[in-house]
């Protein structure tokens, strides 16, 4: 087993560059050992993280007051359309291989950093597909039972930028993930979204080569500085640092009265979408608004960024708070976080 080590900052293991230091750190390089470190630290009562890529996570400055377990386990299985990832795995790069070898469903999540471990626990999702929809099994370790378990998609209590894992969060310790997808099939899944299909020139519906779906959204993505790129600052970010808001008929209609003819999604169980970039931007909270150190992206107003690598956690949180604050001043909307807080919150 790799040996732990003490008073490890946790900083350089996020992607906003933010998080003081963790009591103990050790890499688990299988899934065997991550249970096994996660069992022994809840055997003794040690409180644990179980970190991915930290593209999704604001710690605190104070850092974590035990064990951070880093996820470093590789394997990909592939039989046909079923491809299994152990949940160290690169993202990314399992999309790049799925589609170069002819395999779609994934193809729009192009680009999305972290591990696939990660990505039932967030339902990741962009440009009109997220992981609900290719997702038939998550293998976990469940820390109230013991035991490893293989969860079926419909247990998984998957909805939009949410999961039963997130709604128990540190409950289960995701160890693998199955994604049934459309085999030998040189085509992308129908193209669901207004913005990707306008780059590429198709109707709503149309299908594209894979390869020119991936490209597309890279592009797309690279814009917004939802690409990691060393060389641009506007990619120090945790994502979109807020949800969309899904508001119930009477919370739309109150916010028709002071927003009339704000954008919106109908959805179909009657409720309303709300982009949430929209309402930051007409909050008075534009491209590049700066708190101290902390600021929006100059690319994508979702993201608060940590561009010079300066800023403390609370000062980044500063900033969301303010947008926060703003929009539900401004609109009676609240902003919900989307990346998840450890040792602090909003």
């Amino acid at each position: 087993m790799t040996e732990r080590m003490a008073g490890v900052r946790l900083a350089p293991y996020t992607t906003l560059g933010l998080g003081g230091e963790a009591r103990a750190f050790v890499a688990a390089g299988s899934a065997e050992e991550i249970v096994e470190l996660v069992a022994e630290a809840d055997r003794v009562g040690e409180p644990v993280l179980v970190l991915g890529g930290g593209s999704n996570l604001v710690v605190s400055d104070e850092g974590f007051d035990g064990l951070v377990v880093r996820v470093a386990s590789q394997g990909v299985e592939i039989d046909g359309g079923r491809v299994t990832a152990q949940a160290g795995e690169d993202w990314d790069s399992l999309v790049e291989r799925v589609v170069a070898e002819g395999r779609s469903g994934v193809e729009c999540l192009s680009g999305i950093p972290g591990l696939v471990g990660s990505t039932p626990i967030q339902n990741v999702g962009a440009y009109g597909q997220d992981v609900s929809q290719t997702i038939t099994a998550v293998r976990v370790y469940d820390r109230r039972s013991g035991e490893v378990r293989d969860l079926i998609a419909r247990e998984c209590g998957f909805a939009y930028r949410h999961s039963a894992f997130k709604e128990e969060l540190g409950r289960h310790v995701v160890l693998a993930v199955t994604y049934e997808l459309a085999a030998d099939d040189a085509l992308s899944g129908p193209i669901a979204y207004r913005e990707l299909a306008l780059r590429l020139g198709v109707a709503l519906g149309d299908r594209v080569p894979l390869a020119r779906a991936r490209a597309a959204v890279l592009e797309l993505r690279a814009g917004k500085g939802m690409v990691l790129d060393a060389a641009d600052p506007d990619t120090r970010s945790a994502g979109s640092f807020f949800t969309n808001p899904i508001l119930t008929g009477g919370q739309a209609a109150e916010l028709e009265l002071r927003a009339p003819g704000f954008p919106r999604w109908d959805m179909p169980d009657g409720t309303v979408k709300v982009p949430a970039a929209w309402l930051i931007e007409n909050a008075g909270f534009p491209k590049g608004y700066r708190r101290g150190p902390a600021r929006i992206s100059t690319k994508h107003t979702l993201a608060m960024t940590n561009p010079e690598m300066s800023a403390s956690t609370e000062e980044l949180l500063d900033l969301a708070r303010e947008v926060r604050d703003g929009v539900f001043e401004k609109f009676g909307v609240t902003l919900v976080n989307e990346p998840v807080m450890v040792g602090t919150r909003l």
